[in-house]
């Protein structure tokens, strides 16, 4: 067997594994490991990389960003912040036909806009907005399904863990990535409220009704939410003006955070460990996956196969769209399979040195961008399909009393704006980079 037979059999190897649970960073480490030895016949080299691989890969001082985005979204969690956000926006659209649905929705974007992840950002607002739905009488599909749409745009909306992740694979700049990402990231939301707009009138018992409240107080649920845009503008807004480092920003985002907590009565010595524990247990298990596909990244090179796979698209004359649209479907694919970071780490170390030997008619650093915002959008799908949608999942978790195909149906509407908004991407390359 040639070392790029050996390649290409890793993948069903891997999925194979993924399938019979288990975790994918040890069935992409495992895979990785077996693979080098086929190639190289020998297990000494392996032992030498896992050496120093797992240092050299997890002290890349960029990934300090990573438990710093994610104790913040602790902080906002354990701060009040996550119910002042759909306060407010409950008390702005909650007299609308689906009104608390598009609350939820919203409030979503703005607790992504200080956290950072999917999860996170979708099983914090599911404590918070669940009960509120019930309460007005919505349809449990259409609850937990806005819920987990709602949830994507934790990774959508700056900042991004998984945007991180692209940006160090690829080589890009991660400020400029965040800019990127903050258009079609709104985009995202405003197209999940029109979903949610069009499903309550299509089906008008899906949804309760409540009245509208006065000024007097919905301002004061709006200001509110002050915190989350202090910080908000603190993080995002110091690194594009240049005061701080997209790493500097996450340590001075993460403090602030905890003191708004602390000061809201949300945070004392115990509930700070187990801030601390889970930022411990997220960081860990992004870390673990990071080195396993680091292992098999490393596999695939001694195999050639990504260097081949280039060389041979590139050799077909294939128009560079179809390439990126056929990559963009497997995308979609693989998400049903597997969790977003996963896929991310796998495939980019694949599939990018195949797109940047084509012509997009773009700067190669624009065209990066680009790609991380349209890859980030297709990890986003992943998110909600079935059957690994582990957002479907968490909510699910959550409310169970709703049955879970329900879920199922009532995610198709969002999905189906998901594609739509990706062909507007695609088509469209100016609406991610015109800000940068």
């Amino acid at each position: 067997m040639s070392n790029i037979e050996i390649g290409l059999w890793s993948f069903p190897v891997l999925i194979l594994l993924i399938f019979l649970r288990v975790p994918i960073g040890a069935a992409m480490l495992g895979t990785g490991m077996v693979g080098t030895f086929l190639v190289l016949d020998r297990w000494t080299p392996i032992l030498a990389q896992m050496k120093a691989l797992a240092w050299n890969t997890n002290a890349n001082y960029s990934l300090s960003i990573i438990p710093l985005f994610l104790l913040m979204g602790q902080f906002a969690a354990r701060g009040g912040m996550s119910q002042a956000l759909f306060n407010a926006a409950a008390a702005v659209l909650g007299h609308r036909k689906g009104g608390v649905a598009m609350a939820a929705v919203g409030a979503s974007a703005g607790f992504g806009s200080i956290c950072g992840s999917s999860l996170a950002t979708a099983a914090t607002m599911a404590q918070v907005a669940l009960p509120e739905l019930k309460r007005k009488g919505y349809a449990g599909g259409l609850a937990t399904a806005s819920l987990a749409a709602g949830g994507t745009l934790g990774i959508l909306i700056p900042p991004s863990v998984v945007l991180v992740i692209y940006a160090i694979l690829a080589e890009q700049n991660i400020a400029k990535l965040f800019l990127a990402a903050f258009v079609p990231g709104i985009i995202a939301a405003i197209s999940y409220l029109i979903v949610i707009a069009i499903y309550v009138r299509l089906y008008p018992e899906s949804a309760g009704h409540s009245p509208r409240l006065p000024w007097r107080d919905r301002i004061p649920a709006l200001l509110a939410v002050w915190p989350v845009a202090a910080i908000f503008l603190a993080v995002v807004g110091g690194i594009y003006l240049g005061w701080f480092t997209p790493t500097q920003a996450a340590a001075i985002g993460a403090i602030g955070t905890g003191f708004i907590a602390w000061i809201n009565g949300g945070l004392d010595p115990k509930s700070l460990l187990a801030c601390f524990k889970e930022t411990a247990i997220s960081t860990g298990m992004i870390f673990f996956i990071i080195l396993g596909a680091s292992v098999f990244n490393s596999f695939l090179a001694f195999s050639r196969l990504p260097q081949v796979g280039a060389e041979w698209v590139t050799a077909q004359g294939f128009d560079p769209m179809t390439v990126l649209v056929i990559i963009l479907v497997l995308y979609i694919v693989f998400g049903c399979i597997m969790d977003s970071l996963s896929m991310i780490v796998l495939t980019i170390p694949i599939f990018f040195p195949i797109v940047t030997a084509m012509d997009f008619g773009m700067s190669p650093e624009h065209f990066a961008i680009w790609f991380g915002i349209l890859v980030l959008m297709v990890a986003e799908i992943g998110m909600i399909t079935p059957p690994v949608g582990l957002n479907l999942f968490i909510i699910s978790a959550m409310a169970r009393d709703v049955p879970i195909k329900e879920t199922y149906k009532a995610i198709v509407p969002f999905v189906s704006a998901d594609l739509i908004r990706i062909t507007i991407l695609t088509a469209f390359p100016i609406i991610s980079i015109f800000l940068v």
